[in-house]
């Protein structure tokens, strides 16, 4: 057995479901599979979703809130009223700026933005904030990305004359604020079609209000901001995810054709993992190191000097952003290891003074990664007496919900059931900690704590074409909701598995089934090589992908997990030095066992003396506890009776056979019926024979060897045929009539023949038969039979 590195929920969709997709319309029934586990059931549906970019957005009027927003910007723009835009300092909040300001601006309005600074004011509205824009002459202020928990805020500015407008995506609490508009896709009694905008797909149905078309230039920043900040890509998310893409390749911004250059990047090949991982975290450097407002600068300048400057600036923060998250990740799980253990905390809360706040979030995102726990990671400041973070968590645990049932030790916190940030008193940490994980421990299972790996379909190896893999790319964008898929196959043949890449790092295979293969490469699998036995039937979880190399294109599966069901047998007959081996095995797996004391010194197994199992007898044999266990059979069993008593009482994850042994008993002859015979007959003629002065001479006669005279005179010993004093043998004048069976040296010699036949000289599919049979029966006569 190879248990696989996570927990593997797979999705089986009713196949006729699967099949009726496929035939109306016209797809693969692996692609239909796909599209069922995306929600999708009819050919219209299928359409839709493999043709995003000729999808219309909904009407951004059918959001509640809506008309009575855009009617009161219009008539601060008639009026020349000043509008402030209230932003955010990650990516999402970035984009969502530039997108109402654009908009504003292009409708004619006398806008400017502000967004906090994430280490004095922190998240959200702020009265300061507030005020000072009423005393530069604001009269309505439009939050982008944040704004729905700012109950007190807005009542404040309420009283001071200012009229807020809230656009948000972020969970909304029990009471909301008391704002002159909110819209929010999750605002109680929203009739809005799809859920889950973020904060500037939000300020995109904002801007296509208020202009009367859809802001399609605007496109670019809203691919970023939805992609950045991993809300699920499916529904208007996929449309304005994949537009926006489409849009981000051709984007004429001065400030995002520098950040191209300043990343090696090409337009042309603009993805969702050039925004994952090289756009969004640029641009949320500077919200993380300082001020947001570079980053939006970035985004709105026209100038290509200054586009340069702040895309270098980017650049450079986010080097620095890297080199602060790893020195804080290293002692947060240090700190995690040594105060706050995994298998004695459910959640991890953690605080540090000086930590930075502007990464706590990754720092958590590093902390669930490496531990699979939920993580609240918080900067301490003991002068202030409070403490600043993120959480950051895992499937099975609502962190939002969670921490809803904190409020009175949390006055200030939003999110999502994945991911939250909060402010709290120093004091309260413990506390907090304390209730989090009394939470999970009422609500989450042992299972919980292992990582899943959802698996969008099992199929066969006859099904991962070079068409497949390159249809799956009709399925992009992918992220959050609509994940690259990752498929199943199971019980594979194993055609080639070898280490390739620096110290055999990486593995490459080609599994088989039925007559068709596939390659698969498993990178930082190389250790797998070892792990998976000659003939196993092998499971594999990986995405389907094209790999060219020299002008020919193949399908390749590369792997994230496999594993295989049932014992392995592992063949180590011939190993001179077993040390190694025994080395290898994770000790509280393996289970040692001999069937001779001499073998721990012959095998010089001191270093595992405490773990070896000497098993002289049956009984014994069959009361050693092998379920789960690699057990490393070190030596010959006298019988195959005794293994069969071994094997049959339980269901081993492998086998290990060494079967050391001193000599051969192959090599002896061992007597037939006629060899006796014709002895016994010998005997009876001459009465009496010096077996010690003669034995030698009689066996070269014979063309026997000397021990073969010498096993035939004991045979009858114990027989009783003949007696023997002074190294002379004669016969018994009236013997019972007896079997040779009846000889204990004869059974002992038979029995270890048929060991060494069965056990050392077979092949290795003779002797995997062998061992399965044992185990699946509790006799080795069973077995046999």
């Amino acid at each position: 057995m190879l248990k696989a590195k996570t927990r593997w929920e797979v999705n089986r969709p009713d196949e006729q479901t699967v099949k009726r997709l496929a035939e109306e319309a016209g797809i693969a029934p692996l692609m239909a599979r796909l599209l069922v586990r995306r929600g999708v059931r009819t050919a219209a549906e299928a359409a839709a979703f493999l043709d995003p970019l000729g999808q219309p957005f909904h009407d951004p009027f059918l959001l509640d809130g809506m008309e009575r927003a855009i009617q009161r910007l219009e008539r601060a723009i008639d009026a020349g009223e000043l509008v402030l835009v209230y932003g955010d300092y990650d990516a999402d909040g970035v984009c969502s700026t530039s997108v109402m300001v654009s908009a504003l601006k292009e409708a004619g309005a006398s806008v400017e933005f502000y967004i906090p600074n994430r280490f004095t004011e922190g998240y959200g509205p702020n009265l300061t904030a507030f005020r000072a824009a009423k005393e530069r002459g604001v009269s309505v202020i439009v939050t982008v990305d944040n704004g729905i928990a700012a109950v007190n805020e807005i009542a404040a500015a309420n009283e001071w004359g200012l009229d807020v407008i809230v656009t948000d995506h972020h969970e909304p609490g029990p009471v909301l604020p008391e704002a002159y508009a909110i819209i929010h896709p999750k605002k109680p009694g929203s009739t809005y079609p799809f859920r889950d905008l973020a904060g500037v797909g939000v300020a995109f149905k904002v801007a296509h209000a208020l202009l009367g078309r859809v802001p399609r230039h605007l496109l670019d920043l809203v691919a970023i901001g939805t992609i950045a900040d991993l809300v699920p890509l499916v529904g208007e998310n996929r449309l304005l995810a994949a537009q926006g893409l489409e849009a981000l390749r051709k984007t004429d911004r001065a400030g995002l054709r520098a950040l191209w250059r300043q990343c090696r990047i090409d337009a042309a090949t603009v993805n969702e993992q050039t925004v994952g991982f090289a756009i969004a975290p640029r641009l949320n450097a500077a919200g993380r190191l300082g001020g947001a407002d570079p980053a939006v600068a970035l985004l709105m300048t026209d100038d290509e000097d200054e586009a340069a400057r702040l895309a270098q600036e980017m650049d450079e923060l986010n080097r620095e952003r890297q080199q602060l998250v790893a020195q804080m990740a290293e002692e947060a799980a240090e700190m995690v290891r040594r105060q706050f253990p995994p298998e004695e905390h459910r959640v991890l809360v953690v605080a540090g003074e000086g930590w930075n706040p502007g990464v706590v979030g990754i720092v958590a995102s590093k902390l669930v990664e490496q531990f699979y726990r939920p993580a609240v990671v918080l900067s301490a400041d003991r002068e202030k007496g409070i403490a600043k973070g993120s959480a950051r968590s895992i499937h099975s645990f609502d962190l939002f919900s969670s921490l809803s049932q904190c409020r009175d030790i949390l006055p200030h916190f939003g999110g999502h059931p994945m991911a939250a940030g909060m402010t709290l008193a120093l004091d309260d940490v413990e506390e907090l900690r304390e209730r989090l994980n009394d939470i999970a421990a009422r609500t989450l299972s042992d299972d919980d704590f292992t990582p899943p790996t959802f698996i969008d379909a099992a199929c066969s190896v006859a099904e991962l074409t070079l068409s497949a893999a390159r249809s799956f790319e009709r399925l992009a964008p992918f992220g959050v909701g609509n994940p690259r898929p990752l498929l199943l196959i199971e019980e594979a043949a194993v055609e080639t598995m070898r280490r390739v890449g620096a110290n055999g790092a990486h593995m490459k295979a080609v599994f088989s089934q039925d007559g068709a293969t596939v390659d698969a490469i498993g990178f930082g699998l190389g250790p797998f090589c070892e792990e998976i036995a000659p003939g196993a039937r092998v499971s594999a979880v990986g995405e389907l992908t094209v790999n060219e190399w020299n002008g020919l294109a193949k399908p390749q599966l590369a792997l994230c997990d496999v594993a295989v069901s049932g014992c392995q047998l592992f063949d180590a007959r011939g190993c001179r030095d077993v040390r190694p081996l025994l080395e290898r095995l994770p000790k509280e797996k393996r289970l040692l066992v001999l069937f001779r004391r001499e073998t721990e010194n012959r095998l010089d197994l001191a270093a595992f003396r405490d773990e070896l199992h000497y098993v002289p007898s049956d009984e014994e044999a069959g009361a050693l506890v092998i379920d789960g266990r690699y057990v490393v059979l070190l030596d010959l069993p006298p019988k195959l009776g005794r293994l069969a008593a071994l094997l049959g009482n339980g269901q081993p994850e492998r086998i290990y056979a060494v079967f050391a042994q001193p000599e051969a008993q192959f090599f002896r002859t061992f007597p037939t019926r006629d060899h006796f015979k014709w002895f016994y007959a010998f005997l009876h003629k001459y009465r009496s024979f010096p077996l010690t002065e003669r034995g030698g001479q009689l066996a070269r006669a014979r063309g026997w060897t000397e021990e073969t005279v010498h096993f035939m005179a004991k045979v009858f010993l114990e027989l009783e045929f003949i007696r023997e004093q002074n190294g002379v043998i004669s016969l018994v004048r009236t013997p019972a009539k007896r079997d040779l069976h009846e000889s204990p040296t004869y059974r002992r010699r038979r029995d270890e023949l048929e060991v060494e036949h069965q056990l050392l000289y077979s092949t290795y599919e003779q002797l995997k038969r062998c061992l399965t049979e044992m185990t699946r029966s509790q006799t080795y006569e069973e077995a046999n039979v």
